[in-house]
């Protein structure tokens, strides 16, 4: 898996946490895969969150400024409805954790 999937999984993880997804979610998926410049097959696996449980362990590995820049997209992703609910951020914390990021 490219980091720029796995990178995607985590923003359609925390777009999900609170059981669904809102339009402005959706539309900040549909931009993040768009700039990460994932195929039409990359997004569906994304979408359709194939490969979630290998994604952070796919990302633990890079630079901690890497992992710190996509903590802040995953922050803007749990906003991207205008609230964040309970479990974003419970997701967010565990995301962090699971990326190693202090």
């Amino acid at each position: 898996m490219r980091e720029q999937e796995a990178s995607c999984l985590l923003v359609a993880k925390i777009l999900t946490a609170d059981g669904m997804m809102a339009p402005g979610e959706r539309a900040f998926l549909v931009q993040t895969m768009e700039s990460f410049g994932l195929d039409d097959a990359a997004q569906r696996r994304v979408i359709d969150l194939v490969g979630l449980k290998d994604a952070e362990a796919v990302l633990r590995e890079r630079p901690l400024d890497e992992r710190r820049a996509l903590l802040d997209r995953l922050v803007e992703a749990a906003f991207a409805d205008g609230r964040l609910s309970p479990h974003e951020t419970a997701t967010l914390r565990a995301v962090t954790d699971a990326l190693a990021i202090e």
